[in-house]
């Protein structure tokens, strides 16, 4: 293994899993401190359920969206003939350019996370369904493209990686563009802390740190462990590996640093209306078993693109 890898394995580390890590420690030392701020349980199991069930879905529609801008400017490229499957794609043919639209993808994903993280600051006023759609569309854009830029300084042989190639990247490059990829991660995610936060109903459940911690868990982090879960079924059938990666990965990339800093955020309005209906749930999971048998049955068997 190389130094250049070694110092990037060393800072994901450090950016990943060390400094939330701290983080969430110093918000558990400033959540006693303050013990006698009002709390209050989270907007109950139907919030939950919400926030789990359109997190499936916007990672599978992320997911989607990068496959279609990788496979699409293959097929407009003459020679190349891709085609595109539930859980990856591929191309027959050979082009200079084959290896510069292994990047197209992560560039599509990152630029509608941030394009819906730019509406999410301006969504107070939309439902509570809206709001987590293009909260958890913001997220999974933005951290399902940022880590790939890490791997492809590692990885020659990974999308990014083969962007790199194309444009005859060096060391120093390639791990200048990972450092910026690990620096805008937390970046990001603190800017996640309070649209999630922001969507309690009342001021008792987001008034004091241990409630803040607590609200976040519930609306954020239990459901992204939950729909990595139910991601599964997406994804088969494939190497497992494959399968549980990118799931694990966009999580890890940004989940533990919202969880860990929630509790550091002040001057919050709760404008969440707390009124998640079973009908709602109902019309979200139905979208979801819709989006699944999309996967499995019209995906799967694959799409040719010429």
């Amino acid at each position: 293994m190389t130094t250049q890898a070694i110092l990037l394995l060393a800072a994901s580390a450090l950016t990943l899993v060390a400094a939330p890590l701290a983080l969430l420690v110093a918000g558990a030392v400033a959540g006693r401190r303050t013990r006698n701020a009002r709390g209050a349980v989270a907007g109950g199991w139907r919030c939950t359920a919400l926030s789990t069930l359109l997190y499936v879905l916007a990672f599978n529609l992320t997911f989607l969206i990068q496959e279609l801008f990788l496979v699409i400017p293959k097929a407009l490229t003459p020679g190349l003939r891709p085609t595109l499957f539930h859980n990856n794609h591929t191309w027959e043919g050979t082009s200079a350019l084959a290896n510069l639209f292994q990047g197209t993808g992560a560039l599509a994903t990152v630029s509608i996370g941030l394009f819906c993280l730019w509406l999410l600051g301006r969504s107070r006023t939309r439902s509570d369904e809206v709001r987590l759609l293009l909260y958890w569309m913001a997220f999974c854009g933005c951290f399902m493209a940022l880590p790939q830029i890490v791997i492809g300084a590692l990885s020659p042989g990974s999308d990014i990686g083969m962007a790199m190639n194309y444009f005859a990247l060096g060391a120093a490059a390639r791990t200048g563009m990972a450092v910026v990829a690990l620096v805008l991660m937390p970046i990001i995610a603190l800017q996640l802390r309070r649209p999630a936060l922001e969507l309690a109903s009342v001021p008792a459940l987001i008034d004091g740190c241990r409630a803040r911690m607590r609200f976040v868990f519930l609306v954020v982090t239990l459901p992204a462990l939950l729909g990595t879960a139910l991601v599964i079924p997406f994804r088969l059938p494939r190497e497992w590996v494959e399968v549980l990666g990118v799931p694990v990965l966009v999580v890890l990339a940004g989940v533990p640093w919202i969880q860990a800093a929630s509790w550091r955020v002040d001057k919050l309005q709760a404008s969440g209306s707390g009124a998640t209906k079973v009908r709602m749930l109902a019309r979200v999971l139905a979208a979801v078993v819709g989006l699944l048998l999309v996967f499995q049955i019209v995906l799967r068997p694959g799409i040719r693109f010429y």
